[in-house]
């Protein structure tokens, strides 16, 4: 088990029971939690594509799976949009929400795969990124607006519905977590039989 994995169980660990709706900013402990992933999602995808070749970043099992550059141009074209979801719930007023889901269910979500689903039509790479680097660019220059409004909002991200049971602070999250779900995805390609060694 990684290191960078055994930090996120403890997180999740941590973060097990149902946040009561407390009007307010974001507490130290949510804030924590939240920059640490990111910075964890950002720092992991980085080192996994460092000094991969051509070869390695288009490679492809077979027919129709996505290859790791495909992986991060989805990463580059979809947190823009969870993004904006994100920032048109921050619009909304708080309204004392409760949130039924756990941020434990967040943070599972981005460990464990054993669950595939297809991603929707919208997020599909589509070659607006042609090489990983540049969908690498798109994602960290985003990933920088969404760090420094982890640290610095006073919103009540708890107080605000988002869909699905989740709170806003848990959407945010979600971000993070969408991401270190493919990243285990890129290193799950790298064990593929057939990966190219250079």
């Amino acid at each position: 088990m990684t290191h960078a994995l055994r930090l996120v169980l403890v997180v999740g660990a941590l973060a097990g029971v149902p946040v009561p709706g407390a009007a307010g900013p974001m507490s130290e402990q949510d804030r924590q939690q939240l920059v640490s992933h990111f910075e964890l999602t950002d720092a992991w995808l980085s080192s996994e594509l460092q000094g991969l070749s051509a070869a390695q970043l288009g490679f492809r099992p077979r027919p129709g799976v996505w290859s790791i550059t495909d992986v991060v141009e989805h990463l580059g074209i979809a947190e823009p949009q969870y993004w904006k979801q994100l920032n048109d719930a921050l619009a909304r007023p708080a309204s004392g929400f409760t949130a039924t889901t756990t941020d434990t269910a967040i943070l599972w979500y981005g460990i464990d795969r054993t669950e595939r689903t297809t991603t929707g039509e919208a997020r599909v790479p589509d070659g607006r990124f042609p090489t990983a680097a540049e969908g690498l660019a798109s994602f960290r220059a985003l990933r920088k607006t969404m760090l420094d409004l982890a640290r610095s909002t006073q919103e009540d991200l708890r107080g605000r519905q988002f869909g699905g049971g989740m709170d806003a602070y848990q959407w945010y999250l979600m971000i993070s977590t969408h991401a270190m779900r493919h990243i285990l995805q890129i290193r799950e390609i790298k064990a593929m039989a057939g990966y190219p060694k250079g």
